[in-house]
C-alpha cells in the first residue's frame, strides 16, 4: 500500500543531480524483504528461471514498473511538481537498476554497470540470454531425438541417461506427457530388446514411467540370470571336453560364443 511522504525542504542531491523539492509526492511503500528470498547470483546459466526470480523479488519491493517505464519528461519550463515526480522516479530507477546489477555475479557486474537505467539493463540481459536460451532448446530437443540404447551397455544405466534429458527438457520449459515419456522409452531399448519392445508395445493397459523402469529393471536382472545359467552350463561342457582330451570341440565352441 502507498504512504505519502513529503521531501524535506534540503534533501540530499541525487546521483543524477536533480535537486529535491518541497512538493508532496507519493512515494511507493517499501516491503522488507528477508536475504532468503533475494535470488542468486546469474552467472550467465539457467537465465530464464534467475530472471522469474529476480523479477517477483523486485515485485516485492514494488520496483517492477520500472521494467516497461521510460523516465519522466520535464519538458521546457518544469513547475516543482514535476521535477520532483521525475527526481522520484530517478531515485526508484537508481534502486531498481543497482538490485539487478547486485543480483550478477561480478564479471556481468562489470560488463552490465555502465547501462545507463534499469528498463535498458533488463532489456539489454534479455536481448543477450534469451537468445542463448532458444540454443539451449535446441539442443536439448536434439540429444532426445538422436538418443538410442544400445547393447553394449547395461539398459538400466542408459534409462537414466535418458530421464535426465527428459529433466533438461523440463528445465527449458517444454512439456512431455507421461503417455509420450514411456512410447518413447520403449522405442528406444536395444535391438537385442525387440521381442520385449513389441510385447509392451502392444500391451492395452497404460503404464506410467516408474512401472515402465521397474518392468524394464526386472527383465534385465532375469537376462543377466539366464546369461549366467547358460554361462556356467558352457563351463562346465568345456571342461568335459578337456577332460576327454576333446581340444577342437572346444576351440569350435568358443568360436562360436
Amino acid at each position: 500500500m502507498a504512504t505519502s511522504e513529503t521531501i524535506p525542504e534540503s534533501g540530499p542531491v541525487h546521483p543524477s543531480g536533480g535537486t529535491v523539492y518541497a512538493t508532496p509526492y507519493v512515494a511507493p511503500a517499501h516491503v522488507s524483504v528477508g536475504l532468503g528470498e533475494r535470488p542468486e547470483k546469474f552467472n550467465g546459466k539457467d537465465f530464464k528461471r534467475w530472471q522469474q526470480k529476480m523479477l517477483f523479488y523486485l515485485t516485492t519491493l514494488n520496483l517492477a514498473r520500472f521494467l516497461q517505464e521510460d523516465a519522466p519528461d520535464l519538458g521546457e519550463n518544469p513547475d516543482r511538481q514535476t521535477v520532483a515526480a521525475v527526481d522520484a522516479w530517478k531515485h526508484s530507477d537508481f534502486l531498481y537498476k543497482n538490485y539487478i546489477l547486485n543480483g550478477l555475479d561480478n564479471a556481468l557486474y562489470n560488463v552490465y554497470s555502465p547501462m545507463v537505467n534499469a528498463k535498458a539493463l533488463w532489456e539489454s540481459l534479455e536481448r543477450k540470454y534469451k537468445t542463448e536460451d532458444v540454443g539451449s532448446k535446441k539442443f536439448v530437443v536434439s540429444k532426445f531425438l538422436d538418443f538410442k540404447m544400445v547393447d553394449s551397455k547395461i539398459v538400466i544405466s542408459q534409462v537414466q541417461e535418458f530421464q535426465l534429458i527428459l529433466h533438461d527438457i523440463h528445465a527449458e520449459g517444454m512439456v512431455l506427457g507421461e503417455s509420450f515419456q514411456v512410447a518413447a522409452l520403449i522405442e528406444k531399448l536395444p535391438p537385442t530388446w525387440k521381442d520385449f519392445k513389441n510385447y509392451l508395445k502392444h500391451k492395452r493397459k497404460e503404464m506410467k514411467l516408474e512401472d515402465l523402469i521397474v518392468r524394464l529393471r526386472i527383465e534385465e536382472d532375469n537376462r543377466q540370470s539366464e546369461k549366467k545359467a547358460v554361462s556356467s552350463q558352457f563351463s562346465i561342457h568345456v571342461g568335459d571336453c578337456w577332460h576327454w582330451g576333446f581340444k577342437p570341440i572346444v576351440d569350435k565352441l568358443e568360436k562360436q560364443l
